[in-house]
């Protein structure tokens, strides 16, 4: 059935734009910034909070990279304005960090100035490989200069432990995930059972330091061992949140947020919609086989 799924992701990707945007829709806001704060409007009224995203990466020029900046702004200025309970995240490569650091710097501490200035926190997601250590090296540089911004880890690499171990001297505010980006088998754990493993020994590590983590998982076995391990190591509430992405396991969502636990949903949105909608399928490619019978249906 794998195999059959992956197919059917590919066929997916040959789809016109208009008619992979109609499912894609399960996954994004929409393309305004509009239809993200009516999305985080909602999910605030359940109890949930949010951490809006403007969807691109890897711009090539600054006036791009500009753009994107002024995009991120203009989210803060949102979030303060419809008195949302969301904070940010971005991507380094959109902000320039491919073009020059320095500038990527310049460009992310601008947004950080505003986030200080309502209060609010960015989080600086992690993209593929060969931007890791620049990541984390951004990411420090920042932490030096701001409290208000936080990185993304992902547990599918067999560096992250490590890293963990350097980044946990530095307080740092985490999001741990198991990653999505397809890597050399060289360098990222390939199995459903070596990627639990390392998430586990990864949060824990996390917890036993008492840095805040965002544990952000729709897996049901890691939210459970989660679960145990919070009430075994007895951490407090304002150590930890859950986090998911929006459209996806609705009833895992439901369950921590009754539970009692902080719950953030994860809302991208904006015009570069396409490539995060493929790589959610790729993730997830049953969900492809689900939208390719939708098509075929005529119920």
């Amino acid at each position: 059935m794998k195999a059959i799924n992956n197919l059917i992701v590919g066929f997916v990707k040959v789809l016109p734009k208009p008619v992979v945007f109609i499912f894609a829709k399960k996954y994004i806001a929409g393309v305004k910034l509009e239809d993200a704060v009516r999305v985080v409007k909602a999910l605030n009224s359940k109890g949930i909070v949010a951490t809006m995203d403007v969807l691109g990466e890897a711009v090539s020029t600054k006036e791009e990279s500009e753009e994107a900046k002024k995009e991120c702004l203009m989210v803060l200025d949102a979030i303060n304005k419809n008195g949302l309970d969301s904070n940010l995240s971005l991507k380094p490569t959109q902000l320039g960090l491919l073009i020059d650091k320095g500038f990527c710097f310049n460009q992310i501490s601008e947004i950080l100035d505003k986030a200080k200035e309502y209060k609010n926190f960015v989080r600086i997601d992690m993209e593929d490989s060969p931007t890791t250590g620049d990541t984390f090296e951004l990411h420090n540089k920042l932490k030096k200069k701001f409290s208000n911004v936080g990185v993304v880890v992902q547990a599918y690499l067999k560096r992250t432990y490590e890293d963990v171990q350097k980044q946990n001297k530095l307080g740092t505010n985490y999001r741990l995930c198991k990653g999505i980006y397809i890597e050399p088998e060289e360098i990222s754990y390939k199995t459903r059972k070596e990627v639990r493993d390392n998430f586990l020994k990864v949060l824990e590590t996390m917890l036993d330091n008492r840095n805040y983590v965002g544990i952000a998982t729709h897996d049901d076995y890691l939210v459970n061992k989660a679960y145990d391990l919070i009430k075994k190591k007895n951490i407090s509430k304002d150590k930890f949140e859950f986090q998911m992405l929006y459209g996806i396991k609705e009833d895992l969502r439901n369950k921590i947020n009754a539970d009692g636990y902080k719950l953030r949903i994860y809302v991208p949105f904006g015009e570069h919609w396409y490539k995060y909608s493929i790589r959610r399928l790729q993730e997830n490619p049953q969900m492809a086989w689900y939208i390719t019978k939708s098509i075929f249906s005529f119920n």
